[in-house]
């Protein structure tokens, strides 16, 4: 007479004979709320594997910080913006998520509040791997994202919005510092109301800023709107980079203040308005040469200067098509500047700008080029610089 088995261990052998020998298990999807598979974050970052989707519902999440242990991962916020609130201590006293070491997805998710007894808390302490992150935002943190320094890891950063550092804490915050990493890519993002760190800093070794927009906004004391520390190969194209009449530095651009660590050391910045709302006269880019090594290079096309300051007077390099407009001028070009070359010659060519609040549109190739971000006139609901 046959073994009858229990019906679940059927089931199991079925589900193993099935599985390729040795493959991955099955991924699965986690829902995060009231209602879903758990209702705290910190309980998905424990259970997930290998694989799985994370879907956090609609709503704050009060207190519940992770570390996120797993090598691939998706996570998302599902229907409205989940808000993340730190609201005390952070994981390991470091961020409101701690990313370990792996390739992580993460889109559609606030982080608020994060401070750490070191002075910088994260809104994501992003330590090793691959991280893409897409339509989120970061609001009063001491840093937004801040990563590790690991040679082999790479961030791309789409869509978000980043904002209004806390003031009062022991370190300078930044709304976003990027370490000693391989590759960083940041388009389409929104930068305002920076507290004596810099809106944007990275020490990569690549560095692509593209399709921006980096204000501090009225009030904002930010230092660099923009910087490369530690120079690298940076391409800055048709972004809109605006520094306060408060701000806490003159430089808007800064590129090598401490040295130069890689071997490649270029900065080039095509078609980017560059504002100064100050009265008082700026630098739209400072170069530290002294401190690079003597091949670091530099290259500008087509940018459009706004406010009083110098730029490629103080920089040697190859410099063309670039304009600069007085005080009190729109940024929008207008009629009153002559059309200039594409930057094709650099590869640097814009396709695509800025679209409020967040993100991008395509932009085909102009008849004629105009200097600056912006070849079609910026939507109506733009905000303040």
């Amino acid at each position: 007479m046959p073994v009858r088995r229990p019906m679940a261990l059927q089931l199991t052998l079925q589900i193993a004979l099935l599985a390729p020998v040795g493959g991955p298990a099955l991924a699965e999807v986690i829902t995060v709320g009231p209602g879903g598979t758990v209702e705290r974050i910190a309980d998905a970052a424990r259970i997930a594997r290998d694989g799985d989707t994370v879907l956090i519902k609609p709503g704050t999440y009060r207190g519940d910080v992770a570390v996120w242990p797993q090598q691939d991962l998706e996570i998302r916020g599902v229907g409205a913006r989940p808000v993340l609130l730190a609201d005390g201590p952070l994981a390991e006293g470091k961020g409101i998520w701690v990313l370990r070491s792996g390739r992580f997805r993460i889109s559609n998710i606030e982080f608020r509040g994060a401070r750490a007894p070191a002075g910088n808390g994260a809104g994501i302490r992003f330590e090793r791997g691959t991280l893409e992150l897409a339509d989120c935002v970061f609001e009063d943190n001491e840093n937004g994202i801040l990563t590790g320094n690991e040679a082999d890891s790479a961030l791309r950063i789409a869509n978000s919005v980043f904002g209004h550092a806390p003031k009062g804490g022991l370190l300078l915050p930044h709304l976003l510092y990027v370490g000693r990493i391989g590759h960083f890519v940041l388009e389409g993002s929104h930068f305002q109301q920076g507290h004596r760190g810099h809106l944007v800093k990275s020490r990569a070794r690549v560095s692509e800023v593209r399709y921006n927009w980096l204000a501090d906004g009225p009030g904002g004391t930010a230092s660099y709107e923009l910087e490369f520390p530690e120079g690298g190969d940076a391409q800055v194209v048709g972004n809109l980079i605006a520094q306060s009449p408060t701000t806490d530095n003159p430089a808007i651009v800064s590129y090598g203040a401490e040295h130069g660590r890689w071997p490649v050391n270029r900065l080039q910045l095509s078609h980017n308005t560059l504002i100064n709302d100050g009265d008082k006269p700026g630098q739209f880019a400072r170069v530290w040469f002294e401190r690079l090594p003597a091949d670091a290079r530099v290259s500008t096309r087509n940018n459009l200067l706004l406010g009083p300051g110098s730029f490629v007077e103080a920089m040697p390099g190859d410099h063309r098509g670039n304009a600069h407009l007085p005080a009190g001028a729109s940024a929008w070009p207008g009629p009153q500047l002559a059309p200039v070359p594409s930057a094709d010659d650099i590869g640097l060519a814009p396709d695509a700008e800025f679209r409020f609040p967040a993100g991008t549109r395509p932009l085909a190739n102009p008849p004629h080029w105009l200097p600056g971000a912006f070849q079609t006139p910026p939507a109506g609901d733009a905000p303040e610089r």
